[in-house]
């Protein structure tokens, strides 16, 4: 027996039970109790068989509640009753395997549903009995003449025993006739309270606009009936809710003679409503707007015109996570709504409000003229209430955040975009040290936007042959010759045009895309030298220079990648040159020279490029295998006109000099003029580029590259 109690069956049944125990004392029904649970049971199992469903079913809710106003359950606190006990129990005696989150969300919605089936089933039904008044009321008017004893008897019938309120007024308004059902609305024994009253004494603050226009036509003549949503007061203050409809009664001859009012009492049903908008509204945690509200007051503030403003913040909590992990999520939380009730405090001017996004994420918003100002001071008074330590399990925490602040004139930008600005604002704040706000920069904005872009757009540029490669040619400086080329890719973005590598190779490190973009450089610059050689060009065979990122240098398939394409096209490894950035070699490791060395052992060049601009450590060229310096074209920039700077004469000549040395060759970069390349050939220089020769173009420039002045 124990064992079919704790079965599945056993524990519907338990359900079954409390549900029929709460709801019994408001139904309306003949079943004994033990009756009316055999008569709930069923609907028992629809709600536990829609909370184990693979797929959420709001229909098995809207039938549980459609079937509560079949059996009679026809009391709006059988509905609040009902939604309590699904509330209560229905996961825990029959929940299934599932998380209890997921479980818990579940029943939100079944008891969402279950009060949607109850509301449109009540509603139809009372529909129903008003069309049974309003057929009865006619039947009588027409059968006036033949039956009036009867008819009038049937309607008073009608009239006295409907659920809903009703009520007879003269065209004047003055109140004729009431039932039972409106006495009880009104709070009961009060017929000479409502008797002899006028309509028109019954306005309520939050009546629609149209209501009383809409009764005025009806008593003219103008319209025979109308429905309305509309309050009143009750004797005692508290309100009542109605969904009230008003219908023009005509004697024989088609002249206005009487109004009738037909009133549902939806006071119960509101607060549900009211009650079920707050939660989906508004953070569970903090009690603050949510996301939802947040959006819908944006939209609104910036629906406006005429010279209206907004400012928004956007906060997040600096180091929450650290706080998260070392208290615990208790404690956090606990954070979170000191926070919140202390952001709170500060925007309590009209036209302020605060939210919670989610996480640790806040925003505040303020309208009105002079938001410019207001929207600085708001952000001022957020930091200066988070600087208040807060107590938190015996422990006093610091609070920072970073604001991004965004403000302008309505109607100009979208609530997503203004959100997105905000956001890059608060992380700008971050960046700069946090503890601090920012105001938005439509530039920087552009920017960041741009720049995710690019970053997204990635991966299928690269798919789609997006990428191609020009090259700059390196020439010798003693005779004049093109002695190889350096390899510089750019994007050809089908909405920005040709990108050069400084908008898209930091973008390509971050994702890890520069590992297959760099093989990909590799693969097409080798097989370019490859063409090159097979023309045979004057002067000879030309290198290739390739770049290597940082990144790269790090990943361990340069090595065997490299070896693979050099063998795969057929180039020898001394034409291949590989350069890396001096920055990226400081402090380096023998791990990360190892693939380097073992490059350089067969046979690949390997430059040190932009030297000079790092924190240079000479002592360390003895250890790098490298065979060339790039000299940055800072130090050359003072070559340009003669005379030359003296300094940076020196400074070139020491540098010649120490690379000779070690037998290490000297390229310089940014040549531009041929004072520069003068300058450079006395001082030893082996090889150079820059403008002043070629910029870089397309493969077939290379061969036919007319040299200006290249030997002196």
């Amino acid at each position: 027996m124990n064992d079919e109690q704790d079965g599945p069956e056993g524990r519907l049944r338990r359900f079954a039970t409390i549900w029929s125990r709460a709801i019994f004392p408001v139904t309306a029904t003949s079943l004994t109790r033990q009756e009316f649970e055999e008569e709930l049971l069923p609907h028992a199992r629809v709600l536990r068989d829609a909370l184990a469903a693979r797929a959420f079913d709001a229909a098995a809710g809207h039938a549980v509640g459609a079937a509560l106003v079949d059996t009679h359950c026809t009391d709006p606190e059988a509905l609040s009753r009902t939604l309590d006990v699904v509330d209560a129990y229905l996961v825990l005696y029959c929940g299934a395997e599932r998380g209890q989150e997921e479980l818990r969300v579940r029943c939100a919605r079944l008891q969402h549903a279950v009060a949607a089936g109850f509301a449109q089933a009540l509603r139809e039904r009372t529909l129903a009995e008003q069309e049974a008044i309003s057929r009865a009321a006619l039947d009588a008017r027409h059968a006036v003449a033949e039956a009036l004893h009867a008819s009038e008897a049937r309607f008073r019938a009608v009239f006295e025993g409907a659920a809903i309120g009703i009520g007879i007024a003269d065209l004047d308004g003055t109140v004729l006739q009431v039932n039972d059902a409106m006495l009880r609305m009104f709070g009961g024994g009060l017929d000479k309270h409502i008797r002899g009253r006028k309509v028109s004494e019954w306005t309520h603050p939050d009546d629609a606009p149209q209501v009383w226009r809409l009764y005025e036509e009806l008593v003219r003549g103008e319209r025979d009936h109308y429905r309305v949503e509309k309050p009143y007061y009750r004797q005692d203050g508290t309100v009542l809710w109605t969904n009230l409809t008003v219908s023009l009664l005509r004697d024989a001859d088609g002249r206005p003679q009487y109004q009738l009012a037909l009133m549902e009492d939806t006071t119960e049903r509101r607060l549900l409503n009211l009650r079920l908008r707050y939660e989906a509204t508004h953070d569970a945690l903090t009690g603050l707007p949510n996301r939802t509200l947040f959006f819908e007051r944006l939209e609104k503030a910036l629906a406006g015109a005429d010279g209206k403003r907004f400012g928004l913040c956007y906060l997040d909590l600096d180091g929450f996570k650290a706080i998260n992990d070392s208290l615990g999520h208790a404690a956090g939380d606990r954070l979170l709504v000191e926070v919140a009730d202390r952001l709170q405090s500060c925007a309590t001017a009209p036209g302020e409000m605060v939210a919670r996004l989610g996480g640790d994420e806040f925003v505040a918003l303020t309208t009105g003229p002079d938001t410019e100002r207001e929207v600085d001071e708001l952000a001022g008074r957020i930091l200066s209430m988070l600087a208040i330590p807060i107590r938190i399990e015996g422990r006093e925490l610091t609070v920072r955040g970073s604001i991004g602040i965004v403000e302008g004139p309505s109607g100009e930008r979208t609530p997503a975009e203004v959100l997105r600005s905000a956001d890059i604002t608060m992380y700008r704040a971050k960046s700069a040290g946090g503890n601090r706000f920012e105001l938005a920069d439509p530039k920087v904005d552009a920017s960041t936007i741009t720049r995710h872009s690019l970053t997204t757009a990635l991966p299928a540029a690269l798919e789609r042959g997006e990428f191609f490669i020009e090259y700059q040619p390196l020439v010798h400086l003693g005779d004049g010759n093109v002695c190889g080329a350096e390899a510089l890719v750019r994007w050809l973005h089908p909405q920005h045009g040709v990108l050069g590598p400084d908008r898209f190779i930091p973008l390509a490190e971050d994702t890890g895309l520069i590992v297959p973009l760099g093989r990909w450089v590799l693969e097409e610059s080798v097989r370019q030298a490859h063409n090159w050689h097979q023309r045979h060009l004057p002067g000879g065979p030309v290198r290739i220079n390739v770049n290597l990122s940082p990144c790269q240098l790090y990943h361990p398939g340069l090595v065997a990648d490299t070896v693979d394409i050099l063998e795969r096209v057929g180039l020898e490894p001394g034409a291949l040159c590989l350069e890396v950035t001096e920055s990226a070699l400081i402090g380096a490791d023998d791990d990360l020279l190892k693939p380097l060395r073992l490059l350089a052992e067969m046979g690949v060049n390997i430059a040190l490029d932009d030297f000079g601009t790092g924190y240079s450590n000479l002592a360390n060229l003895r250890r790098l295998p490298v065979s060339e310096l790039k000299l940055d074209r800072s130090f050359t920039q003072g070559m340009q006109h003669y005379p030359a700077d003296r300094v940076d004469l020196k400074i070139v000549e020491g540098i010649v000099s120490l690379a000779h040395s070690l037998d290490l060759s000297v390229t310089v970069e940014g040549v531009e003029t041929g004072v520069q390349a003068d300058q450079l050939r006395r001082l030893g220089c082996d090889t150079a580029q820059g403008w002043y020769y070629a910029r870089p173009g397309p493969p077939d420039r290379l061969h036919t590259l007319a040299l200006v002045d290249a030997v002196g």
